[in-house]
């Protein structure tokens, strides 16, 4: 991957690749699930912990290989109680594997009484992958790395998966007998099935007809791809749904978004994180919103937002900030040109352009003017900006915080609010006009003002001669 990022915990659709993996091995409803890691121990087991804190993290010692991976985390799995039954091995860096493709690998190793089910896949371009080794009868008997395999079984187009379904006694007696005389001096888990049908167990193989839910990602490229085809998955899955989705190819939505029947995405809008949008919303153009909730009949308009509420019925944007903390009432607004952040909007209540707005409570049917700023750091410390509701604030109003506006306040233009502000009182803040004639003249001489400025005073004086009265 080229990265100081784990290749497991790069992410798509939202989640690591790891995550992905837990996701559907946690649908098998597992007695027990191990994770085994080797590179960045620590940082991967943070990361497995945080997402699934039943899972038990196993470290892979020096020896390489996964025959290895698998055989440390089947003794310490014994440690705790004998392992019996089915064992399913997957990984970490096949974000696409679903359960149901688990259960039926499953389904068909316990129906079937086998000792080993291979998940496999038919490739045009198999170059990397173990290939699947059958006999004259189609049954399979073992599989070849790539490394190691001869150039007629590099013709070979069915790949191993590397996902399998064992039976617990012949994997843990097999294992024994894997050593690392190889191409790559590893223990091979691709020796177990070989292993096994010596001893006279049943070798079988699913083969999955998605090709997708057994690729992996090795690199960037590989990443982007399959990045690009869980995106499609997911927004055909919202729009078989009930959800209309303008324009699929500039909208991405991850995973654990949730959208309600008849929700609107429009061109070049991103959804993030745990985003819900409910029924009759409007999301976009030009969206990114990670941790948003949006209620019902909402529309959201070219708006960056992270961690914000919008009420139903509500308005906002375009060239909107939300930032978390940000809770916008029903049918309220927040226009063009404006940030917010930890701040709570009464139903009904307009914010409606150009302004910052944090640290703030604002009532029901208040009116921010245009320009309006809740002035929250003094340097040092955050303070809270509390305005009541039906207040009326004139264009450029600066709210010096800490401060409160009683319920059905005004203020004039251009007021600097240091003050409380009694319910109902108008608050101007203003030093009076002074023009001071001629100043354009007398200082600016030779420019193009000067000169207007001296034909209007000539026009004017004419005027007034001519006057008859």
């Amino acid at each position: 991957m080229k990265s100081r990022t784990p290749k497991i915990l790069h992410r798509i659709g939202g989640t690591s690749m790891v995550g992905h993996a837990l996701a559907a091995a946690r649908g098998l409803s597992p007695r027990e699930l191990a994770v085994v890691v080797r590179h960045e121990r620590d940082r991967v087991a943070a990361h497995i912990a945080e997402l699934d804190a039943g899972a038990l993290i196993v470290d892979q010692d020096d020896v390489p290989g996964t025959g290895r991976a698998v055989q440390v985390a089947l003794d310490a799995l014994d440690a705790q109680s004998i392992v019996e039954g089915t064992v399913v091995v997957t990984y970490g860096d096949v974000p696409l594997l679903d359960t149901a493709t688990l259960q039926e690998l499953v389904r068909t190793h316990e129906q079937e009484s086998n000792s080993v089910t291979i998940l496999t896949s038919v490739l045009d371009d198999a170059a990397g992958y173990g290939r699947i080794v059958r006999a004259v009868d189609g049954t399979v008997t073992g599989i070849v790395e790539h490394k190691d395999a001869t150039e007629e079984q590099r013709a070979i187009k069915e790949i191993n998966s590397g996902i399998y379904a064992f039976d617990a006694s012949v994997l843990r007696e097999s294992l024994t007998s894997v050593d690392s005389n190889n191409a790559q001096g590893e223990m091979y888990l691709t020796d177990v099935p070989s292993i096994a049908r010596k001893a006279g167990g049943r070798i079988a193989a699913v083969v999955s007809s998605d090709r997708w839910q057994v690729e992996g990602a090795n690199d960037r490229v590989q990443l982007a791809a399959l990045g690009a085809e869980l995106n499609r998955r997911t927004l055909e899955r919202w729009m078989r749904a009930g959800v209309t989705i303008v324009d699929t190819n500039s909208t991405w939505i991850d995973v654990d978004v949730q959208l309600d029947e008849d929700v609107t995405i429009l061109p070049g809008t991103l959804l993030h994180g745990a985003t819900q949008v409910a029924r009759d919303a409007i999301v976009g153009p030009d969206c990114t919103l990670t941790d948003v909730v949006i209620e019902e009949g909402a529309t959201v308009t070219r708006t960056h937002a992270s961690g914000a509420r919008i009420g139903a019925g509500a308005s906002v944007g375009p060239f909107t900030y939300l930032r978390p903390g940000t809770v916008l009432g029903e049918f309220g607004k927040i226009g063009a040109f404006y940030e917010t952040k930890n701040v709570t909007i009464g139903r009904g209540s307009k914010l409606s352009h150009l302004g910052y707005a944090g640290d703030a409570e604002i009532g029901e049917n208040t009116n921010i003017g245009c320009g309006n700023i809740t002035a929250n750091y003094d340097g040092v410390d955050k303070h809270r900006t509390i305005i009541g509701s039906d207040v009326r604030t004139g264009s450029n109003t600066v709210f010096v915080a800490p401060v409160s506006i009683g319920d059905g306040a005004y203020t004039g233009a251009g007021a600097i609010v240091r003050k409380d502000v009694p319910a109902g009182a108008l608050t101007i803040v203003a030093a009076p006009q002074r023009n001071l004639d001629g100043w354009v003249e007398q200082n600016r001489a030779g420019i193009g003002a000067a000169e207007s400025a001296a034909k209007a005073s000539s026009s004017h004086s004419s005027t007034e001669e001519g006057d008859p009265s």
